[in-house]
């Protein structure tokens, strides 16, 4: 199963060692997500980042950053929702209902699906889907190998998520919880925490 991490919403200091790190561990698929931020600070992250590791990052802004930096791919969500024009390659996209899955799943590589749990990074964001639906969706055909589990992901319920029938899990807050950018400098904690997600994944 697919482990896919999630940056967070602001860069800090250091950002491009840990991003490493975490290639340098196994990390699959990093999806560099930075919503309202100006792409010259993507930029020179990307550039920091070994160009080995570039071809495993997919982008939600500043799409032309797809070729410029030989990147994965590109991610459609509510702030760019549509494919440019004359683009060829790797897209994923955010859903939020099964419909949404149904459809988006035809144009995709893979999508998102969320909130599958209760999100730990957004307040207030609680899982839109019962044990029973998503079982249900996944007996139809409906969640399957191109539908990564968004949304509350842990170590708790990364089994769970296997057993659903996800192709994958993105995981952002119980990752970057463990990693407090202003006081931490040491962020073994969580490469450790980031090993122990990927063998439940694996």
């Amino acid at each position: 199963m697919k482990l896919i991490v999630i940056t967070t919403p602001n860069y800090f200091v250091e950002e491009d060692k840990i991003l490493t790190a975490l290639f340098d561990a196994g990390l699959d698929i990093l999806h560099l997500r930075k919503p309202d931020t100006p792409p010259v600070y993507a930029e020179r992250l990307l550039t920091l980042i070994p160009e080995k590791y570039r071809k495993r990052i997919v982008v939600h802004d500043h799409f032309y950053l797809k070729d410029e930096y030989n990147l994965k791919g590109i991610h459609l969500n509510h702030r760019n929702p549509l494919v440019p024009d004359n683009y060829t390659g790797h897209i994923s996209a955010s859903c939020h209902t099964l419909e949404e899955v149904m459809a988006d799943k035809k144009t995709c590589d893979y999508v998102f699906l969320s909130p599958v749990f209760d999100s730990i990074s957004k307040e207030g964001h609680h899982a839109a889907f019962t044990p029973e639906g998503i079982r249900e969706a996944a007996a139809k055909g409906i969640i399957d190998k191109k539908v990564i589990a968004l949304g509350g992901v842990n170590e708790e319920n990364m089994l769970r998520i296997k057993d659903f029938g996800f192709g994958g899990a993105a995981v952002l807050g119980d990752l970057w919880n463990k990693f407090n950018p202003a006081s931490d400098y040491n962020y073994q904690p969580l490469l450790a925490h980031f090993k122990k997600l990927k063998e439940l994944a694996d």
